[in-house]
């Protein structure tokens, strides 16, 4: 659940005195846990692992889990075991100049996609089995989805529409889940990168605004209609001011993959780059506005607009400038993807590759803001490759990176495999490893 503030903390620690019990899905032990060891009647403080346990439905209980924890002091508890307990989520991650920072010091950004993690229906066990394989890696930060939108109520949902409205589900299958994603991810010691919408039709995203506000198939009209972004405007305000005093959250982001056409492949044929420029600059000083503790980003593939470059992911045609978006104010950091074969790049793709890291790593030198390639991936000769890019993203200083995507063997089966999927046991995965290893003594 949410780290409380404000008023909420201070009747949680009133109610220490008077033993109350932990919530549904509250906190309810592990190590360094110094609140409420009981929980309400119909749910068992249940252990995922050392360092939380937490309040599942189930049969009431009214004995305290077996203690993990002296008094609070000062300073960190003693470890119980020889396992070191995860970073706690404390503070905000922040920038200065090309680095991520955390209390001061250079938080070194790496880690992987998991956006499958809070919208499968998993189990807050399975939610933790998840986040410990990408943390095992030496990971600090995982992107993940902040939006699923429906046309019916079914398995878990975040915004339903009906008739052109959208109502929020703040319940167990909507936003009470994604309390369960930032709880699993905290336990973890892994920050949270959250995308709020989808240019693609997965998972609903922008051409669902667009569908049941203007009755059209006309992406661009997500980053021009008024309405739509008046409704795209509402979802944030809720789902980001649940969150914006979580510092296990650690940046926003406008959109994955936000481009001019979707999966519609329609659009009014007005829209270039200046529009979504425009709406990443208006997006983005509204969550400012609302969330003045978090990171903002727009999540975009970090095409460049060289219109005479032989190049497609250079000219501009989807209507993304990376230059021109790295230098909105309220935007912190710039974010890049890579996949030469879904870009049609046959001619050495590796090396390509290696360019393209390069070519944002000089970008974000130039306005000095950090840079990082938040999507990669090809399906064949993915050591080899990896490990090329990986040391290209050394070399170039270029500030972190996430691979797509993570993959776990949980209870429920395995996690989604698209050809891109690491899996524990996969010969990538050690790989990851040297690399997380690598970014940190970077600093």
């Amino acid at each position: 659940m949410l780290k409380p503030t404000g008023l909420v903390t201070l009747a949680l620690a009133l109610a220490r005195f008077t033993n109350a019990a932990s919530p549904e899905w509250g906190q309810c032990g592990g190590i360094g846990w110094t609140g409420d060891t009981t929980c309400v009647s119909g749910t068992v403080c249940t252990v995922l692992n050392a360092y939380y346990s937490q309040c599942l439905p189930g049969a009431s209980t009214t004995s305290a889990p077996p203690s993990t924890s002296s008094a609070p002091t000062s300073t960190s508890p003693a470890s119980t075991s020889s396992v070191p307990a995860p970073p706690a989520a404390t503070g905000f991650v922040g920038v200065s100049g090309q680095k991520f920072t955390l209390n001061g010091q250079t938080f070194p950004l790496v880690g992987a996609n998991s956006y499958w993690v809070g919208l499968m229906g998993y189990s807050t066990s399975d939610m933790n089995k998840a986040f410990s394989d990408i943390a095992a890696t030496g990971a600090t930060t995982v992107r993940t989805w902040g939006f699923n939108d429906v046309t019916t109520a079914n398995g878990i949902y975040y915004q339903l529409w009906q008739n052109g409205k959208a109502t929020v589900n703040t319940g167990s299958t909507g936003l009470g889940n994604f309390d369960n994603v930032v709880a699993a991810a905290k336990a973890n010691g892994l920050r949270l990168i959250v995308s709020l919408t989808n240019n693609w039709s997965d998972y609903g995203g922008m051409d669902v605004y667009v569908s049941q506000i203007t009755g059209t198939q006309n992406h661009d009209y997500f980053y021009t209609n008024a309405n739509v972004i008046a409704a795209y405007k509402s979802y944030i305000q809720t789902f980001v001011g649940r969150y914006k005093n979580e510092p296990t959250i650690l940046a926003w982001e406008l959109a994955n993959e936000p481009r001019c056409t979707g999966s519609t492949g329609t659009s009014t044929g007005t829209c270039n780059t200046a529009t979504i420029t425009q709406w990443a600059s208006q997006i983005s000083a509204f969550i400012k506005s609302i969330d003045s503790n978090h990171l903002v980003a727009i999540g975009d593939e970090g095409f460049f607009n060289e219109p005479s470059n032989p190049s497609y992911p250079y000219q501009g045609s989807e209507g993304i400038d990376f230059n021109a978006n790295l230098n909105i104010s309220t935007l912190d950091f710039g974010t890049a993807h890579l996949y030469p074969g879904s870009w049609g790049i046959t001619s050495d793709p590796t090396g390509w590759g290696s360019q393209w890291i390069t070519d944002h790593a000089t970008s974000g030198k130039a306005v000095n803001k950090p840079v990082i390639l938040e999507e990669f991936g090809v399906t064949d000769d993915q050591a080899s490759t990896y490990t090329t890019w990986y040391n290209t993203i050394i070399t170039s200083g270029l500030t972190g990176d996430l691979i797509w995507q993570a993959g776990s063997h949980l209870s429920a089966g395995n996690t989604p495999d698209d050809g891109y999927t690491i899996y524990p046991d996969d010969p990538v995965y050690p790989i990851e490893s040297q690399h997380a290893a690598a970014i940190k003594a970077r600093g």
